[in-house]
């Protein structure tokens, strides 16, 4: 397992940190604020400078921290939201919510994601499903619900507090994807344990923090 090129996404808070991180070997990254409550929305004046490291960029949409069941209105800020990345040069956005029963808002999900994929000759923004899937009461069947709904990847710890803990179920996610897509383990992910993970769930994306120190 583990064979292939590995993709590591950088998880940066400002556009130095996504010039450090393309400095350091990063072949991505995700660009957010305030980790503290998970991440959320980063400016505009981030996007834009960091979208001039050399390397993608993926951003968090998200309106607060807290759960991942929104509203109305906040769908509509991560709408405009994702419009904007798509402006600013942005590569892909990162997001997801959930119903109150713990399963994929596909109503939401859809039209999020058919903002993301543009139309009327818009530029295609690639989509990742973040760590709500660590929330979902079963992740096996977000997975599939995910897949459905037509996402590039998923970003998930595999429902455990760091991707180490959770390798098993990240091998099973993998194993269920099939190559339909991409499992991007993230949660603890650092350069030391990158290629123990790779070992183990046969992904071939991460994310972290410290994955290119």
């Amino acid at each position: 397992m583990g064979s292939g090129k590995r993709i590591l996404e950088a998880c940066c808070t400002s556009a130095e940190q996504v010039f450090a991180a393309a400095k350091a070997g990063a072949d991505r990254a995700e660009l957010c604020e305030n980790l503290e409550v998970g991440g959320t929305t980063p400016s505009d004046e981030a996007i834009s400078a960091a979208v001039k490291a050399g390397i993608p960029v993926n951003v968090l949409v998200r309106p607060r921290g807290g759960d991942f069941t929104f509203n109305a209105e906040e769908e509509e800020q991560m709408a405009l939201a994702i419009g904007r990345c798509r402006e600013l040069g942005a590569a892909g956005v990162v997001i997801g919510a959930l119903l109150p029963d713990g399963s994929v808002d596909t109503g939401m999900m859809g039209r999020l994601l058919e903002k993301a994929h543009g139309s009327n000759g818009e530029r295609r923004l690639s989509a990742t499903f973040h760590r709500a899937i660590d929330e979902c009461a079963d992740p096996l069947q977000a997975l599939e619900t995910i897949i459905a709904l037509g996402f590039d990847r998923i970003l998930t710890s595999g429902h455990e507090a760091s991707a180490i803990k959770g390798r098993a179920l990240l091998a099973e996610m993998v194993r269920r994807a099939g190559g339909r897509i991409i499992i991007m383990p993230g949660a603890g992910v650092t350069s030391e344990n990158v290629h123990e993970l790779a070992e183990a769930t046969g992904a071939t994306e991460f994310h972290g923090t410290r994955i290119c120190r």
